[in-house]
């Protein structure tokens, strides 16, 4: 808007944080947290300024107002509000020029002079009657008596003082003087308050069809929730599954992703669609939708929570291609194309052509899909590939759906650019899966949480880490061996609230099909897998105690509480989380293969303790305790017997 004579504000509102993109997006929280406010508010002269947060619930038509106070030293004024329900929350910033205050203020400075104060009482008199006509109720009577008791001349001088300065008058007249002079932002920001496990959660990826005990024999949700307990004794939160929908037969995957399938191959389950249904149908061979719904119950019993894939793809089979054929890509000769990645090729699934003409009935008719899981009590979606999907598309979706079901989490699984990645973010998903998978020197790690714990990406990116999925074996698994899977299941647990792991990933699954490539030998993606979950070697015992760790330390709840460390050996990581009355330090060694030692500097000033005294450090996994004294104190890690430290570090008594 061009400025002139009429609109040009009295006061400037600068660099209001917490914001996304001038307003663009939504910031992120949780339930219960406190959403500090920080503006530059100034204007011209000596007068004082008034301000505040003025938020609004979900649903609410009404502002509610916290007060913002002015700090010197940064010459900035802060606030905060709590949040207290799940939902869309708005909030603005409201300053305007003190006029009272200001003529409280100047009072002071003359009776410190010793000049006669009589006239300027009339002046404050006459603000106070102003004032009062804009209040109502009981307020107003206070506000009106205090002008007339001002301007009495009968009264005594310290009487009228006593009311020119009596602190209850004076808060409830914090309100501008005229309506002209008051400044906002240039447009109400808006925050998303999510529940608190969009902020802290451990993930376990599994494929219903492979949790049977014969690999001939294809798995059932009946055989998948047998195995809740046990997932549930590892102390996770959330049990994924990929997708559960009836799988395509034409141009069907083989093994290895084989180009052709043969006899009795099972397919890939992201080929959605055949002839018994699509995105709202179950695969007959894993059991019905009543089989679902005592899967969902089952875990809900176990305190776990079911997550579904979201994939918005089909097979030449889904039900849409013969019912909806323009919503797909239709080549000249009438044919529908497949999606390709050139040089590869997926002939067993049709890509979705959201620009459509029926774009509204496409778009909706996706939408519909996710509200058919929502009321079977499914609240959390892992969505797969959202990148290669329009924005637009999942900003409108996921705005329309946690309208009437804020509680609902949505995990962004794109492995894509940057931009793109935190796009998705700020358009809406609750969390993202990261770079974390490949970062594994002491130099990326520190870089790249650095960028998502102290940059404007805290605002709006949840970070979730996974150290493997069904589409990603690292090398640094592949030739680590079990240590690099302990390394990096420790690293996910404890740099990041929310990780989650690929079923596999504790028996230390590293078989590669072929050299130099990231895919597993004998995906799941294409065949049933039955193991043998206690085989030896595995890990599950790392897995108990570190989620049974991460939910008794609070400081593992936060992501943006992360410090690291220096250490004389940079294939050892040292970091430092903390919260009120809970400090741990984490070290870990990066080398698999071999053991390294280092002096690790702890900040003992943030941690209240005098450089020469003397403090617990207790290992979490190992229940041995230590005494260190100083800042810099030496740790030797062989990855063969323990890849890490958790300490909880508390002051002797």
């Amino acid at each position: 808007m061009a400025l002139t004579i009429q609109n040009a504000p009295q006061l400037i509102i600068e660099n209001a944080l917490p914001q996304v993109d001038g307003g663009r997006h939504s910031i992120k929280r949780v339930i219960g947290s406190s959403i500090e406010i920080s503006a530059d508010i100034f204007k011209d002269g000596h007068d004082l300024i008034a301000a505040r947060i003025l938020y609004r619930r979900p649903g609410e038509a009404t502002s509610r107002v916290a007060p913002l106070s002015y700090r010197f030293n940064p010459d900035r004024w802060y606030g905060a509000f709590k949040a207290d329900q799940i939902g869309l929350w708005q909030y603005d910033i409201e300053a305007w020029p003190d006029r009272f205050g200001t003529w409280r203020s100047d009072l002071g400075k003359r009776l410190n002079a010793g000049q006669d104060v009589r006239p300027e009482l009339l002046e404050g008199a006459s603000l106070l009657a102003r004032l009062s006509d804009k209040l109502s109720g009981p307020a107003r009577r206070v506000v009106s008596e205090a002008a007339k008791r001002l301007a009495d001349p009968s009264i005594a001088l310290d009487e009228r003082l006593k009311v020119a300065f009596a602190e209850d008058v004076f808060t409830l007249v914090l309100a501008p003087l005229l309506a002209d002079e008051v400044a906002r932002l240039e447009r109400p920001l808006e925050l998303y308050v999510d529940r608190a496990e969009a902020n802290f959660s451990a993930w376990y990826e599994l494929f219903p069809r492979s949790q049977g005990t014969d690999p001939e024999m294809h798995g059932t949700f009946a055989d998948a929730t047998r195995r809740l307990p046990e997932i549930a004794a590892l102390g996770f939160d959330v049990v994924y599954l990929p997708p559960i929908h009836p799988i395509g037969v034409t141009h069907r995957k083989g093994r290895n992703n084989a180009a052709s399938s043969a006899q009795g191959d099972v397919g890939s389950p992201w080929a959605i669609g055949a002839k018994e249904g699509g995105h709202t149908a179950v695969n007959p061979a894993l059991g019905t939708l009543a089989d679902f719904d005592l899967f969902v119950a089952s875990a809900l019993d176990l305190g776990l929570e079911v997550a579904l894939d979201f994939a918005l793809q089909c097979s030449p089979d889904h039900p849409w291609v013969k019912e909806h054929p323009e919503w797909f890509f239709v080549r000249p000769d009438g044919s529908i194309r497949y999606a390709e990645n050139p040089p590869k090729k997926y002939e067993d699934i049709y890509p979705i052509n959201f620009w459509c003409k029926d774009r509204q009935g496409l778009w909706n008719a996706c939408r519909d899909a996710l509200l058919f899981w929502i009321a079977r009590g499914v609240k959390i979606f892992r969505v797969d590939n959202p990148h290669t999907k329009p924005l637009s598309f999942w900003e409108w979706c996921i705005r329309d759906i946690q309208t009437s079901h804020p509680e609902t989490i949505f995990l962004s699984e794109s492995f894509t650019r940057p931009k793109r990645m935190k796009g998705l973010a700020k358009l809406g998903f609750t969390q993202s899966y990261t770079y974390f998978t490949w970062k594994n020197t002491a130099w990326e790690i520190k870089q790249y949480l650095t960028e998502l714990t102290q940059t404007d990406m805290a605002e709006y990116y949840r970070p979730n880490f996974w150290p493997n999925t069904p589409d990603i074996l690292h090398e640094f698994l592949q030739t680590g061996g079990r240590p690099a899977f302990r390394i990096k299941l420790l690293l996910a647990a404890t740099l990041s609230p929310n990780y989650g792991i690929y079923s596999g990933y504790e028996l230390c699954e590293n078989a590669a099909v072929q050299a130099g490539s990231e895919e597993y030998l004998d995906s799941e993606k294409y065949q049933i897998r039955v193991r043998d979950w206690n085989a030896p070697g595995n890990i599950k015992q790392d897995i108990s105690k570190l989620n049974r760790i991460r939910r008794e330390q609070p400081a593992l709840h936060e992501l943006t509480n992360l410090s690291f460390l220096n250490t004389d050996y940079a294939a050892i990581l040292a970091y430092k989380k903390s919260s009120p009355g809970n400090d741990l330090i984490v070290v870990v060694n990066l080398d698999p293969h071999a053991f390294h030692e280092t002096m690790v500097e702890v900040p003992i000033a943030e941690l209240g303790i005098g450089p020469g005294e003397q403090y617990e450090v207790s290992d979490l996994l190992t229940g041995t305790h230590y005494t260190w004294q100083g800042a810099r104190n030496y740790v030797r890690l062989d990855p063969n017997e323990r890849v890490g430290h958790v300490f909880k570090v508390s002051r002797q008594s």
